[in-house]
């Protein structure tokens, strides 16, 4: 096991290394096609069945690591320290040091306690290494073509950096198994930094203002939950508490709340909840592969997974419903606001940001059936996003445009992306794909504990339909006749499309099986339940026999590029050859202009945004206020 576990963390790092000398792309491909399926075929393996519900724990010895990371973290605060320098953002450096000061004195044997268990593997660590590995395998698979499309087609001005580019995601993976894999807070926050500075290096790739300017807010805001991180592991070593995950969640010990609500706040900001969502949105400058990188598989991920790992510690205090209410009032914001959007991959943003709100909700909440909608959520999201991310980055290069009302009559123009979008959209919100089934989940939950928060759920579901309702239409709508332009996509490309849509129906076919066999057993041990079943018999067959028939919609639209006849609409006048313009009474031709709803004139996106931030950073206000008299 400790070598399967060495095959996952390190082998990323090494060929990261070994991509970042690589310069031919002759030789990248067969690196990174090696890397692919080590990671994905590792994480596979580790999901094998093993001694049901209890945790695996690898014990370490943990001397050279420690040494080794604290070598690493000296070099990563240097580099910020210098960085900071040269832009001229002290504030970057103020938070370096910050942090270095209250982490070294640990580091160098502060902590007085014994740590004995520094890696620890169960239920919850393999579903999340399964979305790294597969998910983030496939997307880095997926930017072997996107990027050669991307410099040599679309963007030859730029400086062609797949070397660093390529080297970055792997590193990223192997910095978020890490994570996955660590029960030492301080080894999770090790990779925890790593993981923000492959954030920054990718989303300033492309080197121009913009792309610096969003990089280094990502940066800033993230350091931010960094020191918030370091500030609970001196809370944890002052007071004697554990620093292991696991122990620290069965403590019965009042004095843990506020270290899991420093750690909860780091949480937000990584997984980009309100006010620290501007980041993430910002991200949307980077090249499609880091934003479903980011989106995914990865990166947002790790602030809901600290956060679902604290939810016992959370359950039942107002420290977790004001957690709780950040996630609602973020869901509910992003939600309105992605009605607002043109530019697709800012509605995916939003959408993201949206139903990380629903899954820090369920962590607020705490209970058995909050984590199971939970970590439910976050399996379903990460495949229909990462999907949804790289239809769009291919979509963009063969129209030229990412705006969705340029995609009205995409399934003429490209049929089998288009295919591919409606079964990622779908997989978002249609019965009876899995998120929808995990935002019932939520809602019971919600029910259950804290009913009044059930606005936020109902409203922002309201929001969230409108707007994949509204694109989806886009996609179908014919108003002439089209081009096919479905040329010249790569084999990377198409197999990491195809995969990710088999994924979005499989998931669905085996949600019982990945319910019964990972999520309940976690829960169950988590909560020391005896008996827990999500769903009972009925309702499983009654959800495979829906998602028979659904199966038939992709089915039915394969040939619906060759096969469909376009006739010109009747427009109230004398129609012209091309069809979407008539010659009016007067004899003067008149444009025929189809757009999507908006409602910006009912929503600001603005407005919006200012006052989510507002609200959250009252109830911040209330958390940290939480920290001060606990």
């Amino acid at each position: 096991m400790i070598g399967l576990l060495s095959l996952l963390v390190i082998a990323p790092f090494v060929l990261g290394l070994i991509l970042l000398v690589t310069k031919s792309n002759v030789v990248r491909r067969p690196i990174v096609w090696l890397g692919v399926a080590a990671v994905i075929g590792g994480s596979v393996v580790l999901s094998l069945p093993r001694t049901s519900g209890s945790v695996l724990q690898l014990p370490v010895s943990p001397e050279t690591v420690n040494h080794i990371m604290l070598a690493v973290e000296c070099v990563i605060s240097l580099y910020l320290i210098v960085l900071s320098a040269r832009i001229r953002k002290p504030l970057i450096a103020l938070l370096a040091v910050a942090q270095g000061a209250i982490l070294l004195p640990l580091e160098l044997g502060g902590h007085t306690g014994e740590v004995i268990n520094n890696l620890a593997i169960d239920q919850f660590s393999v579903i999340l290494a399964l979305i790294i590995g597969v998910v983030g395998g496939l997307i880095c698979l997926y930017a072997l073509d996107y990027m050669q499309e991307f410099h040599v087609t679309h963007h030859p001005e730029l400086a062609d950096k797949r070397c660093s580019f390529f080297a970055t995601l792997f590193v990223f993976l192997g910095a978020m198994f890490g994570l996955v894999f660590s029960n030492n807070l301080q080894w999770v926050y090790f990779f925890w930094e790593i993981t923000s500075l492959c954030s920054f290096w990718l989303i300033g790739y492309k080197g121009n203002d913009e792309s610096k300017r969003n990089a280094y807010q990502a940066l800033l805001m993230n350091l931010t939950g960094g020191l918030a991180f370091a500030g609970a592991l001196f809370w944890l070593t002052r007071t004697g508490e554990p620093i292991e995950l696991d122990r620290l969640v069965a403590t019965q010990s009042a004095l843990v709340l506020a270290p899991a609500v420093l750690l909860s706040l780091a949480g937000l900001t990584k997984s980009a909840q309100m006010p620290f969502s501007s980041w993430l949105l910002g991200a949307m400058v980077a090249p499609t592969p880091v934003s479903a990188l980011l989106h995914s598989s990865t990166m947002v991920n790790a602030g809901v997974y600290l956060i679902l790992r604290l939810a016992p510690i959370l359950q039942g205090t107002i420290a977790g419903l004001m957690v709780a209410l950040v996630g609602a009032v973020t869901f509910l914001i992003t939600a309105l606001a992605a009605i607002t959007a043109h530019d697709a991959k800012k509605v995916l943003a939003y959408s993201t940001i949206s139903n990380l709100g629903l899954i820090v909700l369920c962590g607020g909440i705490g209970t058995h059936e909050a984590v199971w909608a939970g970590i439910l959520l976050t399996v379903f999201h990460a495949i229909a996003k990462g999907l949804l991310f790289m239809c769009v980055g291919v979509v963009e290069h063969k129209i030229g445009s990412r705006n969705i009302d340029d995609m009205t009559g995409l399934i003429l123009k490209t049929p089998r992306l288009a295919v591919m979008l409606l079964i990622g959209m779908a997989g978002m919100f249609l019965a009876p794909f899995g998120m929808l089934i995990s935002k019932y989940a939520v809602l019971k939950a919600v029910l259950d504990s804290l009913p009044l928060l059930a606005i936020f759920i109902v409203f922002g579901s309201a929001a969230t339909l409108f707007f994949w309702i509204k694109w989806m239409g886009g996609l179908l709508l014919v108003t002439q006749r089209h081009a096919n332009v479905e040329k010249n996509i790569g084999g990377c490309e198409w197999t990491s499309l195809y995969s990710l849509s088999v994924m979005t129906f499989g998931t669905c076919f085996l949600f019982p099986i990945i319910s019964i066999y990972l999520i309940e057993p976690y829960v169950k041990a988590l909560y020391h339940l005896t008996q827990f079943n999500a769903m009972n018999e009925g309702n499983i067959i009654i959800m495979i026999i829906m998602l028979a028939l659904v199966s038939l919609f992709p089915l039915s639209l394969l040939n619906y590029g060759r096969n469909v006849k376009v006739s010109d609409p009747y427009l109230g006048g004398a129609n012209t050859e091309n069809g979407v313009t008539f010659i009016g009474s007067l004899g003067s031709v008149q444009d025929m202009s189809i757009q999507n709803y908006y409602l910006n004139e009912i929503l600001s996106e603005s407005k919006l945004f200012r006052s989510g931030v507002i609200l959250s950073c009252l109830l911040l206000a209330g958390l940290l206020l939480k920290v001060v008299f606990t």
